[in-house]
């Protein structure tokens, strides 16, 4: 168990955020499996609160890619403040976001206060909760399968519930954006914090 948490750890110690991927279409079977797994996350009463909306098509990013620069343009000319944005500075990022249309697929993810079962409406506990525990085992799991993510979180996000036909009972999450990482592959030159500063023992 010790050499298996180890292993684990390891792997999931190189997961690093990128924003310049191959066009290289993924095995759609991959995308699925790591939809599958973020659906065995725990949740509140069980109620599974999460939705998956898996984008693979270019002209739907294409769509989804215009609406997203246009809430990011406005967040970076008039909505953060500066601290934000000297923040932000040392990865380089702004309003354009070529990697919306460049990955070989986005999963937008929603969390639901509510679905329907058998004509009911049946309320769901901790929505955003469960979905952030949902979120993670996805990323979990398209990094154990070697592909590389991206968490992207324009807001506000509704333009995808007109773009992908969904109504405001579906509450936007999340776009993780997935697939193969181009070459040679950019990361950011940053550290995570040290054990002792992110955890205590009692």
């Amino acid at each position: 168990m010790n050499s298996q948490s180890e292993e684990f750890y390891n792997k999931m110690s190189t997961r690093r955020s990128i924003r310049h991927f191959s066009t290289e279409p993924v095995d759609k079977n991959i995308l699925i499996n790591a939809i599958r797994t973020a659906g065995s996350a725990p949740s509140g009463a069980n109620r599974q609160p999460w939705f998956f909306a898996l984008i693979s098509s270019h002209k739907k990013k294409e769509k989804i890619r215009q609406a997203a620069e246009l809430v990011e343009y406005e967040f970076y000319n008039n909505k953060a403040p500066q601290t934000w944005l000297n923040d932000l500075k040392h990865l380089g990022t702004n309003s354009s976001k070529p990697y919306l249309t460049e990955a070989s697929a986005l999963i937008a993810v929603f969390s639901r206060t509510n679905h329907e079962a058998d004509g009911e409406s049946i309320r769901t506990y901790y929505p955003l909760e469960s979905t952030g525990i949902a979120t993670g085992f996805l990323i979990t799991a398209l990094h154990t399968a070697g592909l590389a993510t991206l968490t992207h979180t324009p807001k506000p996000m509704f333009f995808l519930n007109d773009l992908l036909g969904l109504d405001r009972a579906y509450r936007p999450f999340m776009i993780v954006v997935t697939g193969y990482p181009k070459l040679p592959i950019q990361v950011p030159n940053i550290s995570r914090k040290f054990l002792p500063e992110i955890m205590s023992e009692y």
